[in-house]
This record gives C-alpha cells, structure tokens and sequence, in this order.
C-alpha cells in the first residue's frame, strides 16, 4: 500500500497533464496544471542557503501473530502495534546541506498468549520512548527543477524509554515486568523529496544503516534487579521501518538576486 502511494505521487502529474491540455480556456489562458508547473521553474530553490525545513514524519505497523517461535517462547496468538511520530526542523547553513533537530515518539504494545515450557501465558505490555536526533542532511536534485530529489540524513540520536507487561499464568499467578532504558544510536537514513505543491512536499525515508547502544535496567514483581548493555551494528532495508512524512521548506519560492 505505501509503494502504491509513492507511485501514485510521483506520476500524479502525467495525467494533470493530460487534462490540461484538454480544458484550456477559449481565450487561450494558462490551464490550472501549467499554472501550478510554472511555479517550479526560474525562482523554485528549496534547497538554498537561508531556507528553513519543518517536517512531520510517521510509521505504522499492524501484525498479526500464530504460532510464531520466539526462542525462549513461542507466540501461541498474538496483536503487536506500534507507531512512530517525527518531528522535524532543519535550516540550511549552505546549498543543499542542512543542520536538522528531530523529537520522536513511538509506542507498542502487545496482547495475546504464549507458550513457555511447561507452562501457558496470558501477557500483555507497553511500551513508550522518547528520542532527540540532531542530524545533518545533503539532498541531491534529480530533475531540472529540484521538485524531485534524494537525501541522506546522518543522526545522532539520543533517547529514553520504559516498558511494563503483565503475564498472568494458572488463572492467579501474575507477573509484573517493569523495564526502563537508556539508547543511543547512530545512524544513516536515505530518502526521497517530492514537492506536490509549491513549498509543500511529500517524503518516503528509511533506515539502512546505523550502531546502536542500549542500556536496560529491569524489575520483576518489585523486587529483583538486572541490567542489560546491548551493542548492535545493523545494516538492513525493512519496510518496517519505512516513514512517511510531509514537509514545508520556507523560502523555496522565493526571487533570488
């Protein structure tokens, strides 16, 4: 669906063209689709020094679990939701490089049964994070009139993050997991720039690449105590980390000297 999306983005214009070169008026006026087009041409400089970037990114995810093997467990049934915000703001220190500060907030949760030998559990969680991401961007045109255009986004992304399940197990045995976390993460993160409407644009962006530190202390049922240090490199395209955002670059359009 999100492919779909992005291909229908991208050729909306060819059939815009198409009608506009149908409806034009009898007295020989410019049609909506070249009065809209013109805007892209000559003073259309989205990416020059001075300008100002505000975006919003987000994600999604919806899966269904059965018998899903887990190592330690095995989901028997199972819903896991999650989505991810973004908040986005950048100013362009020269042509085509940025310096960006992002906030993000995700949460997932998860309801449904599991089965660890010898036993059957009912467990749900929560869990919530927070991120601060200053990061430098470099975008590369690929048309004539930059409305279309990759980029690569470089971050440093420090964050902070708890998680709470409940697994109840013989009706009358429940167990509480409280877990809090500390992240820091390091990663590259490509994409494409489309502008649909004068300053306005839409952006697909994923994570590929990126090293990854994440300091976890946790409890169970009060009382004991463990911590958990991960170091992780990944290097990996996963739709599931795909981002879809819109953005406004202020003093795109404006006439330059």
């Amino acid at each position: 669906m999100k492919y779909l999306l992005v291909v229908f983005t991208l050729i909306l214009g060819l059939p815009l063209q198409g009608l506009a070169q149908e409806n034009q008026d009898e007295d020989g006026g410019s049609s909506p689709y070249e009065l809209m087009s013109s805007y892209y041409s000559g003073q259309f400089k989205p990416f020059k020094k001075g300008n100002v970037y505000t975006g919003l990114a987000f994600s999604l995810s919806d899966r269904n679990l059965s018998n899903v093997d887990q190592l330690v467990q095995n989901v028997v049934d199972g819903q896991d939701n999650a989505f991810n915000i973004v908040l986005k703001g950048g100013y362009y220190t020269g042509d085509y490089a940025m310096i960006g500060l992002n906030f993000e907030y995700e949460q997932k949760t998860f309801e449904g049964t599991l089965f660890r030998d010898p036993d059957t559990v009912q467990s749900k969680s929560i869990s919530r994070a927070y991120n601060f991401t200053p990061n430098v961007r470099s975008s590369v045109p690929l048309t004539k009139s930059e409305r279309l255009s990759f980029f690569t986004e470089v971050g440093l992304s420090l964050g902070v993050g708890n998680t709470l399940t409940r697994n109840t197990k013989n009706l009358d045995e429940v167990e509480k997991i409280y877990s809090d976390e500390f992240n820091l993460r390091l990663g590259i993160s490509p994409g494409i720039t489309f502008f649909v409407i004068e300053n306005s644009a839409f952006e697909v962006q994923l994570d590929v690449l990126g090293y990854e530190l994440n300091i976890k202390n946790r409890e169970i049922n009060d009382i004991e105590e463990s911590r958990i240090v991960t170091n992780n490199v990944d290097f990996n395209i996963n739709i599931l980390t795909m981002k879809l955002g819109l953005a406004y670059y202020f003093g795109a359009g404006k006439k330059r000297n």
